[in-house]
Formats: C-alpha cells, sequence, structure tokens
C-alpha cells in the first residue's frame, strides 16, 4: 500500500527544489489554470497513475454491482435498496468528477486546465458532495423510520415518498452550489494561475484572485458550509433517537438486529464526515496544502471505493444478491 504522507512529503521537497512556487515560473498568458497536483518526479507519477487508475476501475465495479443487484432483484426493491442504489450511482458519478482529470495529469508535463473546464469540475465536485450529504440525511431518516417507527413504516416510507426524497437531493445539490460558483467566476486571477492542489477547490482558486474580496470569501464558506453541516447535525440527531429505541429492546439478540440495520450506513457517515470534518478543525500548517490533498483524496476517492465493500459485507440480502449476479 502506498504511504501517501511520505510520497506527498517527498514530492513536496521535488516541487520546492524544481521552483515550481516561483510566479515567473509559469507564465501569466497560460489559458486557464494549472493543477499541480503530487509534484513527484516522473517515476512516482507513473505508480500513483496506476494505483489510481486501478482503484478507479475497482470502484466503478463495486457500485455498479450494488445498482444491478437492486435492479434485478424483486427482494430489494424496497426503499432502503432505492436509496443505496441511488447513492452508488452518486458515488460512481463522484468519482468520476476528479479521477479522470487527475489521471491525465500523472502523464501531462503542463498539468493545464481550461478556465472554464475548472469551473465546471468545482461546480460538479462540489454538487455531487453536497447531493452525497442530503443522500446520508435522508438514508437516516429511513432507518430511523425502520427502527424507532416499525409499523408505521410501510405507510409512511411509500415508493412515492422515496422517489420524492431522492429527486430533492439531486435537484438540492445542484442548485446549491451555483451561488459560489458565479460568484468565484466574476473575479479576476493573476500570478502564475497555479493551484497547489488536485482540483479545482474554492480555497486555492480566492488565493490567485488579483484582490481580496472578503464578502464572497465569507459568502463562500458559508454556503460551501451549510449542506455539509445541516444534514451532519440531522444524523446526529436521527441516530440519538435511535439508539435511544435500541437500548430499550429488551433481548439482546434485538438490540443487534437493530444495530445491524443501521450499522453500514453508520460505517459510511463515519469515514466520509471523519476526513471532512478533518478539513474544518485540523490546525494550520506549514505543510497544509499537502494535507489537505490527502484529506481531500480519502473522502473523495477511498470513500466511495470503500463504500461498496462496507455495504455488501455487512448485508446478508446484498450478499445474496452480488452471488447471483456473479454466478451468471
Amino acid at each position: 500500500m502506498i504511504d501517501f504522507h511520505s510520497v506527498t512529503s517527498s514530492c513536496f521537497i521535488a516541487y520546492r527544489q524544481m521552483n515550481m512556487f516561483n510566479p515567473n515560473h509559469h507564465s501569466n498568458s497560460t489559458a486557464g489554470f494549472i493543477l499541480l497536483g503530487f509534484p513527484c518526479s516522473r517515476e512516482i507519477q507513473i505508480i500513483l497513475f496506476i494505483f489510481f487508475l486501478i482503484i478507479y476501475i475497482l470502484t466503478l465495479l463495486g457500485n455498479g454491482s450494488i445498482i444491478c443487484a437492486v435492479h434485478r432483484n424483486k427482494r430489494l426493491h424496497s426503499p432502503m435498496y432505492i436509496l443505496l442504489a441511488n447513492f452508488s450511482f452518486l458515488e460512481i458519478w463522484y468519482v468520476t468528477s476528479t479521477v479522470p482529470n487527475m489521471l491525465a495529469n500523472f502523464l501531462s508535463n503542463t498539468k493545464t486546465i481550461s478556465f472554464s473546464g475548472c469551473f465546471i469540475q468545482f461546480y460538479f465536485f462540489f454538487s455531487l458532495g453536497g447531493t452525497e450529504c442530503f443522500f446520508l440525511a435522508v438514508m437516516a431518516f429511513d432507518r430511523f423510520l425502520a427502527i424507532c417507527r416499525p409499523l408505521h413504516y410501510p405507510t409512511i416510507m411509500t415508493g412515492h415518498l422515496c422517489i420524492n426524497l431522492v429527486v430533492s437531493c439531486w435537484v438540492t445539490g445542484f442548485l446549491w452550489f451555483l451561488v459560489p460558483i458565479i460568484l468565484i467566476s466574476q473575479l479576476s486571477f493573476c500570478g502564475s494561475k497555479a493551484i497547489d492542489h488536485f482540483l479545482c477547490d474554492p480555497g486555492p482558486l480566492l488565493a490567485l484572485t488579483c484582490t481580496r474580496a472578503p464578502l464572497i470569501e465569507f459568502t463562500c464558506s458559508i454556503v460551501n458550509s451549510l449542506p455539509l453541516f445541516i444534514p451532519f447535525l440531522f444524523i446526529m440527531g436521527t441516530y440519538t433517537m435511535v439508539l435511544r429505541a435500541v437500548l430499550r429492546v429488551p433481548s439482546a439478540a434485538g438490540r443487534r438486529k437493530a444495530f445491524s440495520t443501521c450499522g453500514s450506513h453508520l460505517a459510511v457517515v463515519s469515514l466520509f464526515y471523519g476526513s471532512v470534518m478533518v478539513m474544518y478543525v485540523k490546525p494550520t500548517s506549514g505543510h497544509e496544502a499537502g494535507a489537505q490533498k490527502i484529506v481531500t483524496l480519502f473522502y473523495s476517492v477511498v470513500t466511495p471505493f470503500l463504500n461498496p465493500l462496507i455495504y455488501s459485507l455487512r448485508n446478508k440480502d446484498m450478499k445474496d444478491a452480488l452471488r447471483k449476479i456473479l454466478s451468471t
């Protein structure tokens, strides 16, 4: 397994030795931006390319298998699995919004991305990330109804409500980030146009503006944070009520069964929010850019790769459905 911290540190040293922080290194005439990514030796770039290509292919296969299993198995045509299939579909596009361009940059000498291409990636990456937060909240609500309101669950979580919740997640996620995209795209960018990241992130982008725009920075910070923290608080409140309900179950077997229905979702929430929250609570340091890349890699690449494993290994119905697909 590749040690990302040591690789990033060695790349950071090589980056400084190449004087790539020199603003004169890249001409201001560059059309668009330069995604520095992981500036290492050519050999390490190729190793990283192969590693992330394998991760990307496995992510597509894993999430695609869950979609096929839910589609082909009528036993899985329930709200919980419909939400899971949509979540897997979302994960495919979430990882696709960054990894193909990152793979191309590993083999590129210029590492350039057009102005429009940068903001398109910015929009889709954050819109899909926001949609993921909303989906995690809806899935937590589904588990709350199943455990705390089991008798009313079939009448509340109907197919119609499930579809409305799915559509609401997608629409809200993609409408939410139009404001920061429009605001930042109106700014003027100066200097080297070099973004010290592997994707177009608002932080490095705002650092390249010709003049500081504190009001826009504050607005974007608030708008970007709300779809992250509001669903998180909702999930925490939901699982607090779930925990109280489970602890009231008299038998140990009943408690284990109740926990098993939400264990996979809790694991996914912990992986995603655990890495994202680091971006907000970690102290600043001299290696902030390198740490930011590693954390972003975890929640945008590693988590979508692990999610199918978590949901399939901890769910008997899903394992049976996947076995049927593999045996055909």
